[in-house]
């Protein structure tokens, strides 16, 4: 048999509403890797755009 326990504590009863959560602004290295994300993916879509393009230019089989 243990030689204490633990009692389980319910938080407070919340009063009023929640208050609203305030933006934080974005890090520089969020913004820094989000133009990265954003170029490589313009990159992808011009890469899928020219093979596209190439497919339809050659004679079909």
């Amino acid at each position: 048999m243990p030689a204490f326990t633990f009692e389980k504590i319910s938080p407070p009863p919340r009063r009023g509403p929640i208050p609203p959560i305030e933006k934080k602004q974005r890090g520089v290295i969020v913004q820094v890797l989000g133009r990265f994300v954003e170029a490589r993916v313009q990159r992808a879509e011009r890469l899928d755009q020219s093979i596209r393009d190439l497919a339809d230019k050659l004679p079909p089989k």
